[in-house]
């Protein structure tokens, strides 16, 4: 069973500004092999981030030094005119997947709900770029998306909170459920079940996160379920974020977990990991 993590965060200059991560001037690709040769995890998605302006450099390194073990989400100016035809070429770059956006503020929330980005899911769906998303107020805006792009594979992040950016626990970081399960509908819309010891003020192994994977489960299916840890900002090691999954959910049956574990993403996005 191959074990891919859906995101990580990479940076080597300054500290993280999302006070919850690590408050490290650097996590590396060296680093975080190490810790995920430890957690028995094989692979990671990359999603640089802002608070490092050479971030991407490090991720296109990361994947050049570390073959198979290493892919990228990545993103382009949301703002500036010469992104869209980008997005033609965008997965031509190497170990590339996609494009990753935050649509928590303004006006970034408003471009989306306004109609402003719809360039965007245009210009995706056309090129085959998916495109995962933080977007925990615009759940219903996302459905409207998928529905108008049917072609356009779009993958909400974090079981669709706000995930290092609340410090609500438990059942009061999950009232947006409803409308989350509400998208599972749409064929083209996944969910990241990432970060789930992060919601949780809890014990390992994190008993009322368990009841909220269950129902994102039951809607989606295991191959629209991805798992993954944004491990810089969680309460435990690789290792239990890995188990919390394989050992603790026994509604999990052995052909969904590797769905869920690593195949399902890779072909969700489109990662070739043995090419």
């Amino acid at each position: 069973m191959q074990i891919v993590d859906a995101q990580v965060h990479l940076w080597g200059t300054g500290l993280p500004s999302n006070q919850s991560h690590w408050q490290v001037t650097h996590f590396t690709a060296e680093e975080a092999i190490a810790l995920m040769d430890k957690g028995g995890v094989d692979a990671a998605v990359i999603h640089p981030p802002g608070w490092d302006p050479r971030s991407t450099d490090m991720a296109f390194k990361a994947v050049r030094d570390h073959p198979g073990r290493f892919a990228i989400m990545g993103s382009l100016p949301l703002d500036q005119p010469g992104s869209r035809a980008r997005i033609a070429g965008w997965r031509q770059q190497p170990g590339m997947l996609g494009l990753r956006y935050t649509f928590l503020n303004d006006p970034a929330r408003q471009w989306l709900a306004a109609g402003t980005i719809d360039w965007l899911w245009t210009e995706a769906e056309k090129a085959n770029v998916p495109i995962a998303m933080l977007a925990t107020d615009s759940l219903a805006d996302i459905g409207r998306i998928a529905e108008r792009h049917p072609g356009l594979r779009l993958t909400i992040d974090h079981l669709g909170g706000r995930g290092g950016l609340t410090t609500l626990k438990d059942h009061a970081a999950m009232t947006h459920m409803p409308q989350l399960v509400a998208l599972a509908k749409y064929p083209n819309v996944a969910v990241k079940a990432t970060g789930a010891p992060g919601y949780s003020a809890e014990a390992y192994p994190f008993p009322t996160m368990q009841t909220y994977l269950r129902q994102i489960y039951d809607a989606f299916g295991p191959r629209r379920v991805f798992w993954g840890t944004d491990i810089s900002k969680m309460p435990c090691s690789w290792r239990q974020c890995v188990t919390m999954f394989t050992e603790e959910l026994p509604w999990l049956s052995e052909p969904d977990k590797r769905l869920v574990m690593g195949d399902a993403l890779c072909a969700w996005w489109g990662w070739q990991r043995s090419a």
